[in-house]
């Protein structure tokens, strides 16, 4: 007689149903920083190319990452300024090996004579056993770290002590802001002079801050102005206008999940009727997504702003189902110590971030300018 199937309580129920949430949202999330840490390298791959292969490199030498990055925003593609193709020019040369992890899709992307080269310098690197002793396969490097965690350790001009780090991190599953913390903090150096190595480590790991799938946010955003429409005294309203505008767009090309409701959402709180500047609805983490944007620099007044507007969504729109509002505060300055301060005892989840004004059209003017006083 075949063996009764075996009921769950519904307590087993909601578990089971939490499990699998956790683990789409966190394959989602993933999928998305692989594609991006992806994209990165392979940019990095056809820049580094053409410096070396390129037939009318000549003509632009040290100009090549401005020039770029004006033709490549002409196209409209993000984060393409001549810091950011840098960066990943770094990242290409400090990780060749991540060649080994590409999926066909973007092994189709590669120019030839880089599967030629890399073959030839894997080889080398097998016969350098220090050298390849400081590496972490490409797979695990893409798989468990973000392009944000790689773009903190590309700064690290010590091998040994990038791949120290890229363990820990791995190992502890840090968060960016953990991994930036613990390299200021000397781990590397301290960890060398421990004599017990393992209780620093246990030490380190005790009250870090996890990484963990959730929303997260450029520090500082970077608004690009190319190309803007001009008035003949550009107010600060304009000013807060063409920001809207600019972040509207900038968030819904953050990727999967996002999606726009209203932007100035009339709510009413008691007897007054107040504006929030953004409102989006995350449909992965299934929450409302506040966004406050101030030309001024931090504020606990403005924090306690978005916070009585969460607390308004979190009473009075959330669905059944739905998880808690998120706030977004952004500004141009802040003082982290009163940030830490200011968030201190809200157990609403609110994020603040500096945003920076990109002009690359003033930039030249500027640059103009200075040719003609020369």
């Amino acid at each position: 007689m075949a063996e009764k199937q075996q009921i769950f309580k519904f307590g087993e129920l909601v578990t089971s149903i939490e499990s699998v949430h956790s683990e789409a949202l966190a394959h989602a999330s993933k999928a998305v920083n692989i594609g991006l840490t992806m994209r990165n390298w392979l940019i990095g791959c056809y820049i580094c190319e053409f410096e070396l292969h390129g037939a009318d490199r000549a003509e632009y030498g040290g100009k090549l990452l401005h020039k770029l990055e004006s033709e490549l925003q002409k196209k409209d593609l993000k984060r393409v300024g001549s810091r950011d193709l840098n960066r990943y020019q770094q990242f290409y040369k400090l990780y060749p090996h991540i060649l080994d992890s590409l999926t066909l899709q973007f092994a189709n992307l590669l120019p030839g004579r880089v599967i030629e080269s890399h073959i030839i310098n894997k080889n080398l690197s097998i016969s350098q056993s220090v050298t390849a002793k400081f590496q972490l396969p490409g797979i695990e490097l893409v798989s468990k770290l973000s392009f944000t965690h790689l773009s903190e350790l590309i700064l690290i001009d010590n091998n040994p002590e990038r791949f120290f780090y890229e363990v820990e991190c791995i190992r502890g599953n840090w968060s960016v802001r953990e991994l930036r913390r613990q390299i200021q903090s000397l781990y590397f150096i301290r960890s060398g002079m421990s004599k017990n190595k393992e209780k620093l480590a246990e030490m380190a790991n005790q009250n870090c801050e996890l990484q963990t799938p959730e929303l997260t946010f450029q520090d500082p955003m970077i608004f690009e102005f190319v190309g803007f429409a001009r008035t003949e005294t550009f107010t600060e309203t304009d000013l807060e206008n063409e920001l809207l505008n600019k972040l509207q767009k900038l968030i819904m090309e953050l990727g999967h999940g996002f999606c726009f409701e209203a932007r100035q959402k009339r709510i009413l709180i008691g007897e007054n009727y107040y504006f929030v500047d953004l409102v989006f609805y995350h449909r992965i983490l299934n929450c409302h997504v506040l966004i406050e944007l101030k030309t001024s620099k931090f504020s606990h007044e403005h924090l306690g702003q978005l916070n009585t507007y969460v607390s308004y969504y979190r009473q009075n729109m959330m669905s059944h189902d739905d998880n808690p509002p998120v706030g977004l505060l952004l500004c141009t300055q802040k003082d982290e110590a009163l940030v830490e301060c200011a968030l201190s005892g809200i157990s609403n989840k609110l994020f603040v971030s500096k945003f920076q004004i990109d002009l690359p059209e003033l930039q030249q003017l500027l640059k103009k300018e200075l040719i003609e006083l020369s």
